[in-house]
């Protein structure tokens, strides 16, 4: 199978209102427009690392949806099935600046517009990984679309891949997501999920031990559960639990977007045919350079040789 497109990136594409202090969203008075949107992000992510990475996406027919598709094109992401939604306005979410977990409020409109024109059976034949996220999963016709495609990308032979970033705040109703995520779940995806997105998820702590469990018994391979400082454990089904150490830094500029750099890293190395631990090394350092910026990785490095140089 000639395969040259290496990730499909499926969900939500957003502008990002990132505060410029570190204080809650209402007492902030400045913020910072940035490109965002999970799956956006390791979108632009992986092709500065090389990868031939498609996003499919839809924003808004407005100025900011062409501040999107600019910032798209300006770092050559392949944008040959976004499309603009000719009724509905660009969503944004307004973050606030923090070095935990931030607090945002979200403004959905355009984002859930994927329609399975956007993901011709031709563009499945002809790719590896297909990516997506549980915001994208919350709403229609995202919804609908993303299960139908992934079933069909199964069937061609692709690597699934879900960042299980939920919240209540974009999906409320928590019996639907445990639901449409167990449809899922059962084609064996790569899952990436924090300790904070199974806090949400479940509604209350549970432990590594029950998490792992819970998604190995839905049908999950592996599972890699990012801590914060706390360091990164991976469950295989068959090469059990690896655990890495959390990367010292001296300063954490802003935490949005290092699941998205940290995944970005994992799959690059997943196509680059690492073993999980060299898988982690690199998700880790591609993480802790977003961890010390706000916004999107900086321009003005070479992140491809940040990551791989030992």
């Amino acid at each position: 199978m000639n395969t040259n497109i290496d990730i499909i990136c499926v969900g939500e594409v957003i502008v990002d209102f990132i505060g410029d202090q570190i204080t809650s969203i209402e007492n902030n008075s400045n913020f910072q427009r940035f490109l965002g949107g999970s799956p956006t992000n390791v979108a632009l992510n992986t092709t500065r690392l090389g990868l031939n990475t498609i996003l499919i996406a839809t924003g808004g027919n407005d100025n900011l949806g062409e501040f999107i598709l600019d910032t798209l094109n300006d770092n050559k992401v392949n944008t040959n099935f976004y499309r603009n939604s000719s009724s509905n306005t660009t969503s944004v979410i307004y973050i606030s600046k923090s070095i935990i977990t931030p607090d945002f409020k979200a403004f959905r409109n355009a984002d859930s517009e994927i329609i399975e024109s956007q993901l011709p059976d031709e563009l499945l034949l002809n790719s590896k990984i297909f990516h997506t996220t549980c915001f994208a999963l919350s709403k229609d016709p995202a919804r609908s679309t993303i299960l139908k495609k992934a079933i069909k990308a199964k069937e061609l032979g692709l690597q699934l891949s879900i960042d299980i970033n939920f919240s209540e705040k974009i999906w409320n109703d928590r019996q639907e997501a445990l639901f449409v995520l167990t449809e899922f779940l059962s084609l064996d995806p790569l899952v990436k999920l924090s300790d904070d997105d199974c806090f949400r998820l479940f509604n209350e702590y549970k432990s590594d031990e029950y998490i792992f469990d819970y998604f190995h018994n839905l049908g999950v391979s592996t599972i890699c559960l990012t801590k914060g400082k706390n360091g990164v454990k991976l469950s295989n089904v068959n090469s059990g639990i690896l655990f890495q150490e959390a990367l010292k830094l001296d300063h954490i500029e802003d935490v949005t977007g290092a699941g998205d750099a940290f995944w970005s890293g994992f799959l690059f190395a997943i196509l680059n045919k690492m073993d999980f631990d060299e898988c982690i090394t690199i998700a880790q350092k591609l993480a802790s350079i977003k961890l010390q910026n706000i916004g999107t990785l900086p321009e003005n490095i070479d992140i491809l040789k940040e990551i791989t140089e030992v």
